[in-house]
């Protein structure tokens, strides 16, 4: 196998300047490591390892959609799962085994880890980071929280884990729209972090009061309106599916808009053979393997003569390959660890999710749920 690459990644943000009304623009670095493809040899002989291994170390894998398409089908063949992050962790939580191998980006692995503590929780790579939890740092986070003591702190799930215990509130985005408007109905005012265009989208759909953390994903940041109407031109029968993390121009030429979940429900349902999608290309093996007699095309994430930065894959989701998960359920290495004292605190806003969700889904009133769990 030949030996993996690097790759340097530039993550900016603004951080709200409440004293000139302004933002302080920040960059952080980070580099990604893509390993190697090993070939269709070795591809089996890891397989093979993996599924030897798991049952060994009692252990059972979780990949999100957006890893290597490998990781996905090994995970589902091995009664593991793939999903999205808070899926992931519920499903680790309510698993029998003992160890979870969480094929995805570092905050996946510290929510598995928060929501089962007495557990072993491994990553492929305990480098695999995301732009909007490197985005959004916790002492400048805490400082703009303490700038709007009256609001109630709401924080997608693309966050660390001592983000998350800052928080009132922790959503995803298959459940934000939701748990918003129940904010809202019950008068409460929304700090929000830390992905803007996501925040943007909930705003404008629920009218709620709401001050941004301006963050972003680099993949769905780089999903481009002007080209992605070019492409529609070219296939007038397709459909276009977008994730809320997209800017505003691009999500307002969807046909339906959502998570990943989403996606892959509309993709089923819709009268439609042809589908545009913005979101991570991982997704695509997805989408193909469950609609084989459909047709699905990228969503275009730059412009003649312009450079992208995840040309719609993230590098961070690309770091995890089968020689990883190999290594790391063999020697027990990569182990997730979060501060015993951040996990009571995290959990709580996790928990009110949860909660909120269940009710919903057993369709169960839920406003009672918000004055009492929302407040700050």
């Amino acid at each position: 196998m030949s030996t993996a690459t690097l790759h340097r990644i530039d993550v900016e943000y603004e951080q709200p300047d409440e004293a000139t009304s302004g933002a302080v623009c920040s960059t952080k670095h980070a580099w990604a490591r893509v390993p190697p493809e090993p070939s269709q040899a070795e591809r089996a002989a890891l397989k093979d390892k993996i599924r030897g291994l798991l049952k060994e170390k009692n252990a059972v894998m979780v990949s999100h959609y957006y890893v290597h398409p490998d990781l996905q089908d090994l995970a589902e063949e091995t009664g593991g799962l793939v999903s999205d992050s808070l899926e992931m962790a519920r499903f680790g939580r309510d698993h029998a085994a003992q160890t979870l191998v969480v094929s995805g980006v570092r905050f996946m692995g510290e929510t598995a880890k928060i929501l089962s503590p007495e557990k072993t929780v491994l990553m492929p790579d305990l480098d695999a980071t995301c732009s909007l939890d490197l985005g959004c740092p916790i002492d400048e986070f805490s400082a703009f929280c303490d700038q709007h003591p009256d609001r109630t702190v709401v924080v997608y799930a693309n966050t660390s884990a001592a983000v998350k215990a800052r928080a009132d509130w922790l959503v995803t985005s298959s459940c934000a729209l939701e748990i918003v408007s129940a904010l809202k109905a019950a008068g409460q005012k929304i700090l929000w972090a830390p992905d803007r265009h996501l925040g943007a989208y909930i705003q404008r759909e629920t009218g709620a009061d709401m001050v941004f953390w301006n963050g972003a994903c680099i993949v769905h940041d780089e999903f481009k309106a002007v080209e992605l109407g070019l492409l529609k031109q070219d296939h007038p029968a397709a459909k276009v599916l977008v994730h809320p993390e997209s800017p505003a121009d691009v999500v307002a030429l969807a046909d339906a808009v959502g998570s990943t979940s989403a996606i892959l429900k509309a993709a089923r349902e819709m009268d439609a053979t042809e589908f545009i999608v913005a979101t991570d290309n991982g997704m695509m093996h997805k989408l193909r393997t469950l609609n084989p007699g459909k047709t699905f095309y990228e969503a275009p994430t730059a412009g003649n003569s312009a450079t992208c930065k995840s040309c719609a894959h993230c590098p961070w989701m690309a770091m995890n390959g089968l020689a990883d998960v190999a290594r790391v359920l063999e020697a027990g290495a990569n182990a997730i660890h979060v501060d015993p004292t951040l996990i009571p605190r995290a959990r709580q806003p996790i928990d009110r999710m949860l909660a909120f969700t269940a009710a919903l889904k057993n369709g169960q009133p839920t406003a009672a749920l918000v004055p009492h769990l929302g407040a700050a």
